[in-house]
This record gives structure tokens, C-alpha cells and sequence, in this order.
């Protein structure tokens, strides 16, 4: 995106941040433009990837109570690599890509090598998913997963820099 972002695209992404369901009438009324320039502007923000998706976030409790099933457990994992190289490290990324069961997975530094936020349905598909990962990449050295007992936050916006 070549064009830095004004306030009305601020606006805007805090909005959508909150509901993506609001109409392009509602969001233009909101941020005082045309419905027209509005379509533009949002248009334009996923264009260039300043607004990568568009999803529905369903909570995990709800869904087990509405389901009658025990809610999924939801877990942090580190892993450490025995070799830290590019070429272990992109085998690991590319690895973890093919399991759905993975939400999330950072590179980090200054400790394990990757945090993954992880869903499984019980233990028994956490320990399927860990040692279809240990097959997948060879290189991992270290697991050590946190199983979560309690949602206090939860929380997708990105937080907006000001504007310079």
C-alpha cells in the first residue's frame, strides 16, 4: 500500500476489527463518507493486504454447550529444534502448515525456537497431532505444552499506530 493510512482508513479498520459483518452503508454512515467511498477505501485496504481476511470467531465453550460435547482443549506449545538452520526451520513451518489443528505458529526467539496455539478435541488427538509433527520434521529436539484451564482475555484487533 503506497499510500499511508488517514484517519477515515482508521476509522475504518477499527470498526471492522469490532463487527466485519457491518454493512458498507452502516460503515460509511459511521465514518462520515459515501457509501461509494467507503467501498473504495475497504476495497483498497485488502488489496493491499492491510486487511488480510474476513472471518467468523467461534467460541470454543459456546460451541461445546450448543453441541452437547465437551469443549476442545486448547493448548500452547513450545518446540525446540536439536538445529536451528534454515532449512530445519522452514521443514518445521512447513510441517506444521498441513495441521489444521494448528491456529497458530511463531518463530520466536530467546527460548524454544516455535509457540504454537493449538485445538484438539481430547488428549488422545493432542498426542496424534504431537507425533505426527515429531514424524513430519525430524529436527525437533523439545515439546512442552500448557494446557489452558480458563479464557480471562481474548482478543483479535490489532492495535492501530497513531497517525504520524
Amino acid at each position: 500500500m503506497n499510500e499511508k493510512l488517514d484517519s477515515i482508513d482508521r476509522k475504518l479498520l477499527a470498526l471492522v476489527q469490532q463487527d466485519a459483518s457491518i454493512s458498507n452503508q452502516a460503515l460509511a454512515a459511521l465514518v462520515h463518507v459515501s457509501p461509494a467511498t467507503c467501498l473504495r477505501r475497504m476495497q483498497r485496504l485488502r488489496e493491499s493486504g492491510v486487511l488480510e481476511r474476513q472471518v467468523a470467531l467461534v467460541n470454543p465453550w459456546a460451541l461445546a454447550e450448543a453441541t452437547g460435547q465437551p469443549p476442545a482443549l486448547t493448548c500452547f506449545i513450545e518446540v525446540s529444534l536439536d538445529r536451528q538452520d534454515a532449512e530445519a526451520m522452514q521443514a518445521f513451518e512447513d510441517a506444521v502448515l498441513q495441521f489444521e489443528q494448528v491456529q497458530q505458529c511463531w518463530r520466536v526467539a530467546s527460548g524454544p525456537d516455535f509457540v504454537m496455539v493449538v485445538q484438539v478435541l481430547t488428549m488422545e488427538h493432542y498426542q496424534q497431532l504431537v507425533q505426527a509433527l515429531l514424524k513430519q520434521s525430524n529436527a525437533v529436539r523439545n515439546v512442552k505444552a500448557y494446557f489452558a484451564t480458563k479464557r480471562v482475555k481474548y482478543n483479535t484487533q490489532v492495535v492501530l499506530p497513531a497517525q504520524a
